[in-house]
C-alpha cells in the first residue's frame, strides 16, 4: 500500500475526528463560495491574477531584479540563498551578527519548507510561532496540517487541555475566548522580550521593493514593531509586479482562504523602522529548476490560499498529515514530485481528479489536469507497483474497444450478482472495504438506450 493510503486509514480509524474536519474545512469552502459570488468580477479577477502570475514567471530574473534594487534603496539588506540549507544559515548569521537570542515569528510556510525552527533550536536560539494556530502545534511538535488553518486537525478540548500542561490555564476549560486570551498574555511577554522578528511574504512589489503580509491576529505587526531586526523570508515567485496589483490579489486571497472580504491585517513593509534593521532573504530552494521543467511550472502561481484542500474531497478525508508534505493537498501533491519525484510518486493519485481543486484556484492552476499529467509520467517511468502496472495495462485493454468493454461489462455485472460475497468483498476488493458496491442493473445503458430508445424520445416529444 502506498504511504498515503496507509497514513490515511490511520487518520479514518477515528471516524468522528475525520467526520468533523470533514464538515469543518467544508463549512470554509462554502464561506468562499458566498464571498466570490458578493463580487461581481469575481471571475475577471481570477482571470488578471492569472495572466499577471503568467507574466511574473515568464520574466521572473527581471522582476527579482527590479526588486532588489527598490528595496536597496530603500535601505533594506536582500540576501539570497540557493537552497535550505543557505537559507537557514542565512538567517542564523543575521541573528548571530545582531548578537540575538530570542526569535519570533508569524506564519511563514518557506521556513518550515527549510526547517528553519529546528535548525535554529539546535544553534541556542529559541523561536516561539506567534500564529495561534502555528503556537498550538509547535507545543505539540507537529508541523502545520493545512497550510492556512495549521491546526485544523485539532478540537478546542484538546487545545484547553494542551494549554492546561503549557499555559497552567484552567483544567477542563476549552472555551475559545478563554485560551484566546491566555495564548496573548503568553505571547505578548515573548513579544517584548524578542531581539528578532521572523515574517513570511505573501507579495513582494518589484516596482516598489515592498513586501506584503496578510495576517488575521496582528501577530506580525507586533513582532516587527517590537523587535530591532525584522527579516522577511520569501521565495522567488512571492513576485507581482506593481503596486496597483496588489489590489487584485487581496480581493482574491481572504475571500478564498477563508471567506472573508480581506485579512483583518495587510502590513506593507517597505524600509526599516528608525533605529532598526531590516532583511529580505530570497529563497530559490529549487524553484529555478520547477520553472524550467515547464509542464508543471503553472503550479509556482500558487498564492497558498488553501481553497483546493479545502474543497478536496481526498483532503478532506485524509487529513493534511496523510500527505508527508509541507504543503498538503492537491496542490503540495503537484509540487512535491517536483522535488522528490521517487519519495512522493503516490501523492499525485491521492486525488479524485474532480477539478473542484482548479474551479476555485484564485490564480486558475490547472490543478486536476496537471496531477492527471504526474500519474502518466510516473507510470511512464514505472514507478507504480507491478502489481499497478498490470491492472491498468489490463484495463487500458478493456476500454480501449467497445467489444472488449461490452464483453466485460456483461462479465462483471454477471458475476456480481451470482459470485458469493466472500469472492467480492476480500482484500483485492480495496473499495468494498470500508462500502458496499452499488446494486448491479440489468443491462448497460448501452443496451437499454438500444431497446428503449426510440420509445423514450417519442415520450419525451410528447410532454
Amino acid at each position: 500500500m502506498m504511504a498515503h493510503a496507509k497514513k490515511a486509514r490511520q487518520f479514518l480509524s477515528d471516524e468522528p475526528r475525520a467526520d468533523w474536519q470533514d464538515k469543518a474545512l467544508w463549512a470554509v469552502r462554502r464561506k468562499r463560495d458566498v464571498a466570490a459570488g458578493s463580487v461581481k468580477e469575481w471571475e475577471q479577477l481570477r482571470e488578471q491574477a492569472s495572466q499577471i502570475r503568467e507574466n511574473v514567471l515568464s520574466n521572473l530574473a527581471e522582476y527579482l531584479l527590479q526588486f532588489e534594487q527598490a528595496a536597496q534603496q530603500n535601505g533594506v539588506q536582500v540576501c539570497w540563498a540557493e537552497n535550505d540549507r543557505q537559507f537557514n544559515e542565512t538567517i542564523l548569521r543575521i541573528i548571530r551578527d545582531n548578537q540575538a537570542v530570542k526569535v519570533v515569528k508569524s506564519k511563514s510556510m518557506l521556513t518550515e519548507e527549510c526547517g528553519l525552527n529546528h535548525f535554529l533550536e539546535k544553534e541556542g536560539v529559541e523561536v516561539v510561532d506567534t500564529d495561534l494556530g502555528e503556537r498550538i502545534i509547535q507545543f505539540r511538535n507537529e508541523p502545520p496540517s493545512h497550510i492556512v488553518l495549521p491546526a485544523i486537525h485539532l478540537k478546542k478540548e484538546e487545545v484547553g487541555e494542551l494549554f492546561h500542561e503549557k499555559l497552567g490555564t484552567e483544567e477542563g476549560n476549552s472555551d475559545p475566548t478563554y485560551l484566546t486570551a491566555a495564548a496573548r498574555e503568553h505571547l505578548r511577554k515573548k513579544f517584548l522580550e524578542a531581539d528578532v522578528a521572523i515574517t513570511g511574504v505573501n507579495f513582494a512589489v518589484a516596482e516598489s521593493g515592498t513586501v506584503v503580509v496578510c495576517t488575521n491576529e496582528g501577530n506580525a505587526d507586533m513582532g516587527v514593531h517590537a523587535a530591532p531586526v525584522q527579516i522577511h523570508c520569501m521565495g522567488i515567485e512571492k513576485i507581482i509586479p506593481r503596486n496597483e496589483h496588489l489590489g487584485i490579489f487581496t480581493r482574491l486571497l481572504a475571500r478564498s482562504a477563508t471567506g472573508q472580504a480581506v485579512t483583518t491585517y495587510t502590513s506593507h513593509y517597505r524600509k526599516p523602522k528608525p533605529g532598526g534593521q531590516m532583511y529580505i532573504v530570497i529563497a530559490d530552494n529549487g524553484r529555478s529548476a520547477h520553472l524550467g521543467s515547464g509542464t508543471y511550472r503553472n503550479s509556482l502561481k500558487c498564492i497558498r490560499c488553501g481553497a483546493c484542500m479545502n474543497t478536496c474531497p481526498v483532503y478532506r478525508r485524509s487529513g493534511g498529515y496523510s500527505y508527508g508534505s509541507v504543503i498538503p493537498g492537491p496542490i503540495g501533491s503537484i509540487l512535491a514530485p517536483v522535488y522528490r519525484m521517487k519519495e512522493k510518486q503516490d501523492l499525485p493519485f491521492a486525488s479524485s481528479l474532480c477539478g473542484s481543486c482548479s474551479s476555485v484556484c484564485p490564480v486558475k492552476i490547472d490543478i486536476h489536469s496537471q496531477l492527471y499529467r504526474w500519474r502518466q509520467e510516473i507510470t511512464e517511468k514505472k514507478l507504480i507497483s507491478g502489481t499497478k502496472r498490470f491492472v491498468l495495462s489490463i484495463a487500458g485493454r478493456v476500454l480501449a474497444g467497445n467489444m472488449m468493454y461490452n464483453f466485460a461489462g456483461k462479465a462483471v455485472r454477471r458475476a456480481l450478482k451470482h459470485m458469493p460475497r466472500k469472492m467480492i468483498y476480500n482484500s483485492l476488493n480495496v473499495w468494498g472495504r470500508d462500502r458496499e458496491l452499488p446494486e448491479v442493473p440489468e443491462m448497460s445503458f448501452k443496451e437499454w438506450y438500444k431497446k428503449n430508445g426510440r420509445n423514450f424520445k417519442e415520450s419525451q416529444k410528447k410532454q
